[in-house]
C-alpha cells in the first residue's frame, strides 16, 4: 500500500486551519517508512540542519561527525579558522572516511588511504597514476553550505538554499540578552533509538498543553495557562515558538521550582519570569530558562525511532563556581524527571499512532504551536510533491 498519495497531501489542509478548527496530522505521517523516505528528499535535503555548537571545535583541525537522514557528515574547523561541512563518504569506493571526533591535519580513508585536506580537497590517492583521465582536483569530498546562528552550526545540502538567519528573526530578538555566541555548553549526551517519530518529539517539546498536567507538581510554577504565542506565524519563518510564563521570578525546572545555576546577568525581569520553547525544524528543539538554555538535536533513524543529542548552555560565570559540577548534577536531576515523564508519554503516543483507532484529534488553544508546525510541514510536503511529480513527468 502506498502511503504518500495526493489524498494524504490534501488531508493536510485540515491540519493547517486556525487552531480552533484544525485537526491533528494523519497518523501515517508518523509511522510510514515511505513518508520518511519522502521527507529525506522534501525536507532534509533542502532545509538547514543543526549539527551542534561551534565551541565543540574551537581549534584548527578540530572535527566531529554526525549522521543525519542517512548522510554521514564531517564538521571541521579549517586552517583559516572557518567551519566547514562535507560528506564523510570517500569518493573512491564510498567508505566512511572517519567517525567520532578529534583533531587532525588531514583525513585518511582507512580502506585505500585516499587522503583529504581539511577543506575536502583530495591530496593523495595511492597507485592511481595508471588510471586514465584521473585528476585529484575532481575527486574532493562534496561540500555543504554552513551558517552559524547563536553559536549553533547549521548545514544545508542545497547549494541554492536561502540564508537561515533572516527566517529566524521572529525568535532571535528573544535571545539577545543570553549572548549565546559567548555562552558555554560543557558537553552533550545522546539517547539512542528512542521509539517515536521525529515529529512526535518536536510536538512534545513545544506542547504547552501538557506542561502542568503530565508534569503536575514539578512544573506547577510554569502552568499551561501561561503559554503565549506572541509573534504571528509567517509562511517565510523557519521557527515555531511560544513563551511560558512563571508564577514567580527565576523559576527552575527542578523540585525546588527555583534556579540552581547563575542567572544570565543581562536578562530583564520579564525574561526572568518565563521560558521560551522553540522548534527550528527538522533538527533543533531549543529552550530558555533564566539560568540555562537547553537543546535537543533530533536525528531520525527510522520512521519510528530517533537519536536525540541533548545539551545545556550556561553563562560563562557558572563555570567559575567551585560547586559547578555538583550544581550541574542537581540541575540535570531535575530535568531528568521531565525527561522520564516525556519519554513515557511519547513512547505511548507512538504506539497509539500505529493503532487502527488512531484519531485525527482536535487542538486546545494552548497547542497553537502544533498548527504552526503543521503549516511549516505542509509547505515542504507540497513543494516536495511538486518536485517529485515534475521529475517523473
Amino acid at each position: 500500500m502506498t502511503a504518500m498519495t495526493a489524498e494524504l497531501l490534501s488531508a493536510l489542509d485540515d491540519s493547517s486551519k486556525d487552531v480552533g478548527e484544525a485537526l491533528t496530522l494523519p497518523p501515517a505521517l508518523y509511522t510510514s517508512e515511505e513518508v520518511l523516505d519522502f521527507e529525506r528528499d522534501a525536507i532534509y535535503a533542502k532545509e538547514w540542519l543543526c549539527v551542534g555548537r561551534a565551541e565543540r571545535i574551537p581549534e584548527a583541525g578540530d572535527w566531529f561527525t554526525v549522521n543525519i537522514a542517512r548522510e554521514p557528515i564531517i564538521v571541521v574547523r579549517d586552517k583559516e579558522g572557518a567551519i566547514r561541512a562535507m560528506s564523510a563518504v570517500c569518493q573512491h569506493r564510498a567508505m566512511q572516511v572517519c567517525e567520532g571526533q578529534g583533531n587532525t591535519t588531514t583525513f585518511k580513508c582507512p580502506y585505500h588511504h585516499w587522503i583529504y585536506g581539511l577543506d575536502g580537497r583530495l591530496l593523495g590517492a595511492p597507485a592511481m597514476e595508471r588510471t586514465e583521465n584521473f585528476e585529484k582536483a575532481d575527486w574532493g569530498l562534496p561540500q555543504m553550505r554552513v551558517e552559524l546562528w547563536m553559536g549553533f552550526i547549521f548545514v544545508n545540502f542545497d547549494p541554492d538554499a536561502s540564508p537561515l538567519a533572516p527566517t529566524l528573526e521572529r525568535y532571535s530578538k528573544y535571545l539577545i540578552n543570553y549572548d549565546l555566541e559567548n555562552a558555554v555548553c560543557p558537553g552533550t549526551f545522546t539517547l539512542e533509538d528512542m521509539p517515536w517519530n521525529w515529529k512526535v518529539m518536536f510536538e512534545n517539546f513545544n506542547d504547552g498543553y501538557h506542561a502542568n498536567r503530565l508534569h503536575q507538581y514539578v512544573q506547577d510554577f510554569c502552568p499551561s495557562n501561561l503559554s503565549a504565542f506572541p509573534e504571528p506565524w509567517s509562511d517565510d519563518s523557519n521557527v515555531i515558538f511560544r513563551t511560558s510564563g512563571y508564577t514567580h521570578l527565576d523559576g527552575g525546572f527542578n523540585a525546588t521550582h527555583r534556579v540552581i545555576m547563575p542567572v544570565y546577568p543581562d536578562l530583564t525581569e520579564e525574561e526572568r519570569s518565563r521560558s521560551t520553547f522553540a522548534l527550528i525544524p527538522p533538527t533543533l528543539c531549543f529552550g530558555t530558562a533564566p539560568d540555562q538554555c537547553f537543546f535537543f538535536l533530533v536525528r531520525p533513524k527510522t520512521a519510528q525511532t530517533i537519536d536525540v543529542e541533548i545539551g545545556y548552555i550556561f553563562h560563562p560565570s557558572a563555570l567559575e563556581d567551585p560547586l559547578f559540577e555538583e550544581k550541574v548534577i542537581l540541575s540535570d536531576a531535575g530535568v531528568q524527571v521531565f525527561v522520564r515523564q516525556d519519554q513515557d508519554a511519547t513512547t505511548k503516543v507512538q504506539l497509539g499512532l500505529n493503532s487502527r483507532f488512531a484519531p485525527r484529534g482536535r487542538y486546545s488553544w494552548q497547542e497553537e504551536s502544533h498548527v504552526q508546525f503543521n503549516r511549516w510541514l505542509t509547505q515542504r510536503y507540497r513543494a516536495g510533491w511538486s518536485n517529485r511529480a515534475a521529475a517523473t513527468s
